[in-house]
């Protein structure tokens, strides 16, 4: 269940940080790109989770 939940919100994060980088102010493109490698590594986890659950 919580790997759903991880995927999920990865790529809700990434969703977000591409909206984000769409800005014209270079802060909020900071934050898009933080927020895209966030979401990146929330799907990196959701993904380990269901390999070591199927183990």
């Amino acid at each position: 269940m919580g790997e759903f939940t991880d995927r999920l919100k990865g790529a809700a994060n990434q969703m977000a940080g591409d909206i984000k980088q769409e800005s014209r102010d270079p802060e909020v493109r900071d934050e898009g790109d933080a927020q895209k490698l966030k979401g990146k590594g929330q799907e990196l986890k959701g993904k380990v989770k269901g390999v070591i659950n199927d183990l």
